[in-house]
């Protein structure tokens, strides 16, 4: 691949190039069942669910909403963020790429009694429509928490920059808005294409901004997940997700989390060209 190529690569596939080549080789890729029960015990199957919950920000990507594009645009949404399809993407990609030993470490930790009450409250959180108030009550528990100087407020930063560093979230969630948005504007849905160079450059200036929201919403969705667990649930669940075998498993969900999202965002883009903003599917 030349350089250029490299420098076009989007941010979440160079991680799950970098995750698969961290494995021992050769490569002891898991069979479809074990990753089926790796989905389900550590609750990533609903994470991945939580997906489609998404699709509802793609016309305001475009300055519109969801009601331009007339009645049946919950039906496509519905349609290009089936999970079954996202499902089968992320068992396909697992298969390949994640590690048996990196998988049972995982699941050994969440099938625990612990495990499994915090997968109960992951579950219930990612499924929580973001108007909610999820993430108002959240910023009220986490400042709270600041100014009474509870252990808590560390274990939630510890536990934020274990499983995903904020420079990469950022640059995932720039890459999806970039594929998305070239998408659309190779399929007509734009009223005048983009120029990629021109939209990335835009996406740089907010970045910082983006980066301190992120983080932000991050601490205080966690502080609303795990409000009703103990200060040694929270050491304890922190110290998992510290080690380096639970490490590279979220680096790997994290990767594939955001080229399935980003896929599927841009097989919307294209269906939206079908769209006539206020008349029928």
């Amino acid at each position: 691949m030349t350089p250029s190529f490299l420098s076009r690569m989007p941010a979440f596939i160079m991680a799950l190039l970098l995750a698969v080549s961290a494995f021992a080789l050769p490569l002891r890729a898991a069979d479809r069942d074990r990753i089926e029960a790796f989905l389900t015990t550590t609750g990533f199957d609903v994470a991945l669910d939580s997906i489609a919950l998404s699709a509802e920000s793609a016309p305001r990507m475009l300055g519109r909403e969801a009601g331009d594009f007339g009645a049946q645009w919950t039906q496509l949404a519905d349609r290009i963020f089936d999970t079954g399809t996202m499902h089968d993407m992320a068992v396909a990609i697992l298969q390949e790429t994640l590690d048996q030993d990196d998988l049972m470490h995982a699941v050994d930790f969440y099938a625990s009694d612990l495990g499994q009450r915090l997968v109960a409250a992951e579950n219930a959180s990612h499924m929580m429509p973001d108007d909610a108030g999820k993430l108002e009550q959240g910023k009220e528990i986490f400042a709270a928490l600041v100014a009474e100087g509870s252990p808590r407020v560390a274990y939630f930063q510890r536990m934020n920059d274990a499983i995903s560093s904020d420079d990469s979230a950022v640059r995932a969630i720039e890459e999806i808005q970039v594929r998305f948005l070239m998408a659309a504007s190779v399929a007509g849905v734009l009223d005048r294409p983009l120029d990629e160079d021109a939209l990335r450059a835009v996406l740089a200036d907010g970045r910082d901004e983006l980066r301190v929201e992120l983080r932000a919403n991050s601490l205080a969705s966690a502080a609303f997940t795990y409000r009703d667990f103990s200060d040694e649930d929270l050491r304890l669940y922190t110290e998992a997700l510290e080690h380096p075998q639970m490490r590279r498993v979220y680096e790997l969900l994290n990767a594939v989390q955001h080229e399935i999202m980003a896929n599927r965002f841009e097989v919307l883009a294209v269906a939206m060209a079908d769209l006539t903003p206020g008349q029928e599917l």
